[in-house]
């Protein structure tokens, strides 16, 4: 087993399907990692009626902060960054699941803000595009949220968080399952694209001239779903998607996760997810390309470079 000895930035993204441990070295990259390391997670089955986060979901995410903090420190790394993400931020007893976690672990399960999360995710798709790309619009559907970023330097100029994640409006807008009805689909599209229409206000004809990006496994399993193959180049285009959303709106969801792309663990979510898209590709365009850098991943990056510009002897995590 190597140890990482020297400073090294981590993150434990704790979300509803699992907590990923990713650690980088100075000069790596989240395309290396130094070490990486999942524990398996099933938050969305562990959510009661109203939004709370069962005693039984509690007990897994402290077990699997643990599990993630021991393979760090037996490799070397004596800090990382306890990421909870919206399904724990968003749960209505997530205090009593911090407290918990506390005090299995000794670790605090840290949030960020919506907006946050935006600025991060344009940080991962800016790294990953590189200056060259010019000013990027960037999408992020995630469980809880949709994380809209945009700028033409390393740092986001707008930034904002709608609670249109594609496991919330399935919960708010749609049938467990199916046939979804149009009329609920073609509600949820017409919530969505007003939701994103005030979010973006005047600043919609200013990002005309954005490439716009799309970072998230959502997106990239519905581009996998409408046709794309895998690599960097690949996109989502809006016409392609189109022709899914009754397809998806007909299937129970143990037919979806036997399509190209949709994992099981997701299908379920998959047609609200996909309304969601149309509706941002919709105001946006009708095509994005696809990125493999989310907000982990520029959050990672973040911490790396405060490593390299502030270096702290004693090993402890720079702020995100």
């Amino acid at each position: 087993m190597r140890k990482i000895a020297g400073p090294a930035a981590g993150v434990l993204d704790v979300g509803s399907f699992s907590a990923r441990l990713v650690v980088l070295e100075p000069g790596g990259t989240p395309l290396e990692p130094a070490l990486t390391h999942q524990t398996r997670l099933r938050l969305d089955r562990e959510l009661d009626d109203d939004c709370r986060l069962s005693p039984r979901g509690i007990a897994a995410i402290s077990a699997a902060v643990a599990d993630g903090v021991a393979v760090a420190r037996e490799h070397g790394v004596r800090d990382v960054f306890p990421l909870a993400t919206s399904s724990i931020r968003d749960a209505a007893n997530a205090t009593e699941v911090v407290r918990r976690v506390r005090r299995d672990t000794g670790v605090e399960l840290q949030f960020l803000s919506g907006r946050r999360e935006a600025e991060l995710t344009y940080v991962g798709a800016r790294r990953w595009y590189g200056a060259s790309a010019g000013p990027l619009l960037v999408l992020d559907i995630g469980g809880g949220t949709v994380e809209l970023s945009a700028g033409a330097g390393s740092q986001a100029d707008f930034a904002r968080s709608l609670p249109l994640g594609a496991r919330s409006v399935t919960r708010d807008w749609l049938p467990a399952e199916p046939p979804v009805r149009t009329k609920k689909v073609r509600a949820l599209s017409e919530h969505v694209l007003a939701e994103v229409s005030g979010a973006l206000g005047d600043v919609t004809e200013h990002l005309a001239d954005h490439h716009v990006v799309g970072c998230s496994k959502v997106l990239r399993q519905l581009a996998r779903l409408a046709g794309a193959r895998p690599g960097k180049t690949r996109e989502l285009h809006l016409d392609d998607l189109r022709v899914w959303i009754p397809r998806l709106a007909a299937m129970p969801s143990a037919k979806r996760a036997e399509l190209p792309g949709i994992s099981r663990q997701r299908a379920q979510q998959a047609l609200g997810g996909a309304v969601v898209a149309e509706a941002l590709l919709t105001i946006t365009g009708g095509r994005m390309a696809i990125c493999p850098w989310s907000t982990r991943d520029g959050l990672l990056l973040t911490l790396l470079d405060a490593l390299a510009t502030t270096p702290d002897s004693t090993g402890s995590r720079p702020a995100a």
